[in-house]
């Protein structure tokens, strides 16, 4: 991930995402009636007989970038809205991968997380980047696409895309950046402008529109247009196929970037920490036995309802820092932290990595407080989300691909409003 929030440095922040895992705060119910009749086999949150101990979880929060130069792809941010910073920014996502596959219009983006895995040289380098359709109703639809088995093909309005480098690789140097605003690129790549790198790549038939970088061409060759800044001019579509310019009205009525955050993280709190900095003192009017038997009857309360119950368990740990807006943890047996008990996957749920065959595990999640900071109104067709979760290579496989597509789960506040 990005920054640890409160200091500039970045090593012992990378560290702390390596080796991390969370632990559900209680035995879960028996799953197989709480996914409104779909999915099979053993549940991800199903707990051994035995307590769980907690561990710490990397917690993820959002801020404006206090240098202009913070976000730029040689310094390997985390971030949200705005642009990707690719760490590839030569191979990028290209075809149906960046298209929603239930409506046909460029994916979003929406975050990014740097992630380096300290396991292998193939990693030290590692970004995971999500993108989204903006339209409610694709995203109701992707509810019903993600519980296909893996022999179906899925449409997806929400995908996610792995990269990893070397360190030895074209584009960046094997020395740590300086952060000081003199971080350049270097190798293959360095002409390219930063903050003028493709966007995003939208295919329509074989005429291809990337969101920045203008280039002018016709007929079936690649066709790159400006969509969002000013540099392009409309007098640019005249030579361009139909199908391009439908796609270009289209693009530009539609969609815009969300605005642009820099993410820090930082060690989630423990419980009793938290409680004991909330009060001053040691000596609490209100002893901590004594809060704990209150939030165990309102579990209690909750027993013959398992959505409210796990809905009290995620307020529960969320209030242990309300403007977390990502939960980062990449471990063996690493679980999310579900809001609601319905529509959660299983076990065979979750696909096989498409490059390798091996096993996907739970990285990271993110949170709907995450639309707050991008100003999305509250109204009935508005985007929104409990939490979106992300599964990615265990083995964080390597390929011919820069950008892999991994697995990524949505589940809806309410379960019911999804699409049969």
């Amino acid at each position: 991930m990005s920054n640890e929030s409160g200091n500039g440095t970045t090593g012992d922040s990378l560290e702390k995402l390596r080796a991390l895992q969370i632990t559900s705060l209680e035995e879960e119910e028996d799953d197989e009636d709480q996914v409104n009749g779909e999915g099979s086999g053993n549940f991800f949150d199903e707990d051994d007989d035995e307590e769980e101990e907690q561990v710490a979880v990397t917690l993820g929060f959002v801020e404006k970038p206090k240098k202009r130069w913070s976000l730029l792809r040689q310094l390997f941010p985390s971030k949200a809205g705005g642009s990707p910073a690719w760490l590839d920014p030569i191979d990028l996502p290209s075809g149906r991968s960046c298209l929603c596959d239930i409506c046909g219009m460029p994916l979003q983006f929406l975050l990014q997380v740097y992630a380096p895995l300290s396991e292998k040289d193939s990693t030290f380098h590692r970004s995971l980047y999500i993108f989204m359709c903006q339209s409610m109703g694709c995203l109701l639809r992707d509810q019903h696409e993600q519980w296909k088995r893996q022999q179906e093909k899925a449409s997806r309005s929400v995908k996610v895309f792995r990269c990893q480098l070397a360190r030895s690789n074209p584009y960046y140097s094997s020395e740590p950046p300086r952060r000081d605003g003199t971080d350049k690129p270097s190798g293959i790549g360095v002409g390219v402008v930063p903050g003028k790198e493709i966007k995003f790549v939208a295919v329509v038939e074989k005429h291809v529109i990337a969101q920045t970088n203008t280039r002018l061409s016709t007929g079936s060759q690649v066709i790159k247009l400006n969509v969002y800044t000013r540099e392009f001019l409309p007098s640019h579509l005249t030579v361009a196929p139909l199908p391009v310019r439908w796609i270009y009205k289209k693009a530009t009525a539609s969609n815009s970037t969300w605005p642009e955050y820099e993410i820090l993280n930082e060690d989630e709190p423990e419980l009793d920490t938290e409680m004991s900095e909330a009060s001053g003192h040691a000596n609490a009017l209100v002893p901590e036995s004594h809060t704990d038997e209150i939030g165990k009857s309102l579990l209690d309360k909750f027993e013959g309802d398992p959505d409210r119950k796990s809905l009290a368990s995620f307020q529960e740990r969320m209030a242990r820092a309300p403007e977390q807006v990502l939960r980062y943890c990449r471990f063996e047996r690493a679980k999310p932290l579900w809001p609601m008990s319905s529509g959660r996957p299983s076990e065979t749920d979750i696909p096989k990595c498409t490059h390798c065959g091996g096993s996907r595990n739970f990285e990271f999640q993110i949170l709907p407080q995450l639309l707050y900071y991008f100003g999305v109104k509250n109204e009935v067709d508005s985007l929104d989300w409990a939490t979106i979760v992300v599964y990615s290579c265990e083995a964080s496989c390597e390929g011919n691909r820069a950008y892999k597509e991994e697995f990524v789960w949505v589940q809806l506040a309410s379960q019911s409003s999804t699409v049969p």
